[in-house]
């Protein structure tokens, strides 16, 4: 089993074109094995940056903390 934390957000293309940003978090059970919650935000943009933008903005995101789908 991994323990590679899982990055805590996430940013998703969606089928029209716009990007979608979910904050994500893990805990572990009590035999180590991670349990990730993601909650998709309602908000959409118009590009990638836009999202790292925003999440740097609202939840002090910084570099290195951002997976893409």
């Amino acid at each position: 089993m991994s323990r590679t934390p899982v990055r805590p957000f996430l940013i998703a293309k969606q089928p029209d074109g716009q990007y979608r940003l979910s904050t994500r978090e893990t805990r572990y059970n009590s035999q180590g094995y991670p349990l990730v919650t993601e909650t998709p935000l309602e908000e959409s943009f118009p590009t990638a940056t836009a999202a790292r933008a925003f999440a740097s903005a609202h939840f002090g995101a910084k570099a290195g903390e951002f997976a893409t789908s």
